[in-house]
């Protein structure tokens, strides 16, 4: 009787010895993150409830929330400075390096008038997210038609939204500057979170 575990078991062999023959070494195609999997669903839903929690904390003062937001730029400005200007110092030629230095200088500049003048930090802030939003409508809009059978009125509708959102932050400036910044601050940690919620809900009732 052959023995039919050995013949399954040379083919994987042989090509083992193939593959160390030509110096190559095989591994798990899946990455790391991969074979981590999904997280647990307690932390989706506990993210989800923290992050709508925190959405309505700041629609409840979106004064406040604008500030907060307005420093947190900052300071993320400062931090992006500080490693363009260390970073210069690893560029080879007085091109490169001057180029980082200045381009340190300014987003340290940036980010201390955002700190020490949150108030002018909203205005700024607000203006560039008013004139990015009508940019961003105006191309969309000129787009869909151009990708019309392929859904392009959907990219219509979203243009024609950040067009009007646009149009209303650049006139509704400067007042709006006060509200605006953290009153998107607080829609957005709502729709967070209640993706968070809504992926442990499906993850939830496919397992049961």
């Amino acid at each position: 009787m052959p023995n039919l575990r050995g013949q399954s078991y040379l083919p994987e062999r042989a090509d083992h010895c193939a593959d160390q023959e030509n110096g190559m070494t095989v591994y798990d195609s899946r990455s790391g993150i991969e074979a981590l999997g999904p997280p647990p669903l307690w932390v989706c839903a506990l993210l989800g409830i923290v992050m709508v929690a925190a959405g309505v904390a700041a629609l409840s003062d979106v004064v406040f929330a604008t500030i907060i937001s307005v420093k947190l730029i900052g300071l993320t400005a400062i931090a992006a400075g500080a490693f363009e200007i260390i970073h210069a110092f690893w560029t080879k030629g007085w091109g490169g390096f001057l180029w980082q230095i200045l381009l340190g200088a300014l987003y340290l500049a940036f980010g201390l008038v955002l700190l020490t003048q949150p108030a002018s930090g909203a205005l700024i802030l607000t203006y560039f997210l008013g004139a990015l939003l009508f940019a961003s409508g105006a191309i969309r809009c000129v787009l869909s038609f151009a990708h019309w059978r392929q859904n392009g009125w959907m990219m219509l509708i979203s243009g024609v939204f950040a067009l009007l959102a646009g149009v209303l932050i650049l006139f509704g400036f400067p007042t709006i500057s006060l509200w605006a910044l953290g009153f998107l601050l607080g829609v957005d940690l709502i729709s967070h979170g209640l993706a968070w919620l809504l992926y442990a809900l499906q993850s939830v009732r496919r397992t049961a």
